[in-house]
């Protein structure tokens, strides 16, 4: 990859409706972007956000879980993220969707997971084009509503087929591509390949977002700058950091570099996200799905003051090891806040100094 990167700003995008100025959006991301995650990323700002994958055919089939993950009460626009590998439930699931008050729905053509790839969904679609195309038109053909697209760079590396898989997304009236930056057989290892999501920069005419590996002010102009997309998409960056999107938009509209609320702020927004996490799953299953993303506020909180203090190292792992092994979720939220406190108290002379936290090397924030 390049580290000579050309500035470059998000260019406005539009979907049907929708318009976005500056456009920053919150990938989907399977047992992460829940309503209430989404909802919370939404309320800082971010410009869209998308459902967890939606299992068409499960869905259609009366599945709970796929109906809470098709949830999109108090969020617009509402984006439903389908999978599937057979055309037919694709555009059954699109048209129920649209009849549940979707206003876009994006189609799954990029999970690397196993469990997904062998039953031909996801990034295994990438593998056969002609099956891929027969989804997309079957989704487009079956609502009003936006269509768009995410997917990787291709399989694997002896077949980068996202240029051509886009071409043939937008002729079939797809309204927006999303790339992320690997082919499927990479998963997560490595770096995200900005510069081979420009080839398909090259095919289409329809926005392109580009995704993979953001974390910070500077991989966000990098990515915009080397991939030529309209828009980025933020997935694992996000985790513990909801409020990222919005403050990489912010960056962008201000050139204000803005690292997320601290102190009580941010000691209410987790308390909040706790509650709103048990609510949503019920209170046994509402702990144990909240406890990953306490984790990453705690894990994001140690970074943004460069770790934690010498002294206090000991206590604060003790306090979070505790408070994600526990069920009652009032001593939870009074543990986060005290646990919060203390690692904010162990930073108080440190500047940040984590690659997520830090700000725009001189020279290029003009």
């Amino acid at each position: 990859m390049s580290s000579a990167t050309s500035l470059r700003f998000p260019q406005p995008v539009r979907l049907g409706r929708f318009g976005f100025d500056r456009p920053v959006m919150l990938a989907p991301m399977s047992g992460i972007t829940d309503l209430p995650f989404r909802r919370l990323a939404a309320s800082f700002g971010a410009d869209m956000v998308v459902t967890e994958m939606v299992a068409s055919e499960s869905w259609l089939d009366g599945d709970a879980d796929m109906a809470l993950r098709s949830a999109g009460e108090g969020i617009s626009p509402h984006v439903v993220q389908l999978a599937g590998r057979e055309a037919r439930w694709m555009g059954e699931a699109a048209r129920a969707a649209e009849a549940n008050g979707a206003d876009i729905i994006d189609i799954n053509m990029g999970c690397p997971a196993k469990r997904v790839t062998t039953g031909w969904s996801g990034a295994a679609l990438m593998r056969d084009l002609d099956h891929a195309l027969g989804l997309i038109e079957a989704v487009v053909g079956a609502v009003s509503v936006p269509v768009t697209l995410k997917m990787r760079l291709g399989w694997d590396r002896a077949s980068v087929n996202a240029p051509e898989l886009a071409r043939r997304a937008e002729a079939a009236g797809v309204a927006m591509v999303t790339v992320h930056g690997r082919t499927r057989d990479e998963f997560y290892e490595g770096r995200a390949d900005w510069e081979a999501i420009a080839r398909v920069r090259d095919r289409i005419s329809i926005p392109l977002i580009a995704n993979g590996d953001v974390a910070d002010f500077a991989d966000a102009e990098a990515i915009l700058g080397l991939s030529g997309a309209d828009g980025l998409m933020i997935g694992r960056g996000a985790c513990g950091r909801p409020w990222l999107p919005a403050a990489i938009a912010r960056y962008f509209r201000d050139r204000e570099c803005w690292f997320g609320p601290t102190g009580d702020e941010l000691a209410d927004v987790v308390v909040a996200h706790h509650r709103a996490v048990v609510d949503h799953y019920g209170p046994f299953k509402g702990v144990l799905a909240a406890r990953k993303h306490l984790g990453w506020y705690v894990d994001a909180a140690i970074a943004r003051v460069g770790g934690a203090a010498r002294t206090d190292a000991a206590a604060i792992a003790e306090l979070r090891s505790q408070i994600l092994r526990a069920t009652e979720a009032h001593w939870i939220e009074s543990g986060v806040r005290a646990l919060l406190s203390l690692i904010e108290r162990a930073g108080d002379d440190a500047a940040p100094r984590s690659a997520a936290d830090r700000s725009i090397p001189a020279g290029r924030a003009a």
